[in-house]
């Protein structure tokens, strides 16, 4: 199956009323292990990219082959969208360039009215070649490529006015942070959420942060619109405990385990269980 646009998937969700997992990949280990588990679990899936990761993959190009190449070799009939995750507005127009069916161009960082003009350019771009655009309004909390949020609350009439830019989706920052959460976290504003979901109407809503939030406000967000959770450290750091684990136990010097398919090979397990674990609790499985 061709890499598509994220819109269907999100609408999809939107009416379904659950959320699609947009995972982070960094390498081949992550990105099969993103698409092996949406298959098995027949869950449309978000593949996200962050400009920082693109770079350290030499490129969108690279990118682009190789979950193309993965997807055709793998045979996922699966609906798949290749998504620039916190993108540039350069970055948002090379990956779109390269053949990434899906974009977000974070403009948070910019006044309200610089983030519209651009955020309208990105999607003129995206909508001629039948990709989808996802666009933010008040930062989300956290560092992510170097962009730091400290969890605002997202005004609900910028939404709309963001949301009427055309974009697909769209990111609200509702008390949600990137990385992990600190002990004295107050949680999700899920009135700020709901004031958002009523001043933009059906546009699908966009959870950044998913890994770490209590799986009963995940469900709470999903109720209230949200229909794409990103999760990204929740995978580096269960890929970081296997990896560490396996060495700790001296089991890189057990045979030809220093062998990289091998040495490899428990962090990619336990990516698997933790994509396994989300498209469970966002209730994507099954709806591919």
């Amino acid at each position: 199956m061709a890499l598509v646009s994220a819109k269907e998937i999100l609408e999809n969700a939107r009416d379904g009323h659950y959320a699609v997992p947009a995972i982070n990949i960094n390498n081949l280990e992550w990105t099969k292990a993103v698409l092996s588990t949406a298959q098995e679990m027949n869950s449309p899936i978000l593949v996200a990219v962050s400009e920082g990761a693109g770079k350290y993959m030499t490129g969108y190009k690279t990118v682009v082959g190789m979950v193309k190449g993965m997807m055709e070799e793998m045979n996922i009939t699966v609906p798949v969208a290749l998504h620039l995750d916190h993108g540039s507005f350069e970055g948002a127009k090379e990956a779109l360039a390269a053949g990434f069916t899906s974009v977000m161009f974070d403009g948070s960082h910019l006044a309200i009215d610089e983030n519209l003009e651009k955020t309208r350019e990105i999607v003129a771009i995206a909508h001629a070649q039948g990709a989808s655009v996802e666009a933010e309004v008040g930062s989300i909390g956290g560092e992510e490529d170097g962009i730091i949020g400290t969890g605002e609350l997202a005004d609900p009439q910028e939404c709309k006015t963001m949301a009427d830019t055309g974009i697909d989706f769209l990111a609200a920052g509702i008390g949600n942070i990137h990385g992990k959460y600190p002990e004295n976290w107050v949680g999700l504003s899920f009135e700020t959420l709901d004031a958002i979901k009523q001043a933009t109407g059906s546009i699908p809503l966009v959870l950044h942060g998913g890994s770490g939030i209590p799986e009963d406000q995940i469900k709470k967000a999903i109720d209230l619109g949200v229909s794409k959770i990103n999760v990204n450290t929740e995978l580096q750091l269960v890929n970081a405990a296997a990896l560490r684990d396996f060495i700790v136990a001296g089991k890189d010097l057990e045979g030809k385990n220093y062998d990289p398919r091998k040495l490899l090979a428990p962090g990619f397990e336990a990516m698997k269980e933790a994509v396994k674990e989300k498209i469970e609790i966002f209730g994507s499985a099954n709806k591919a």
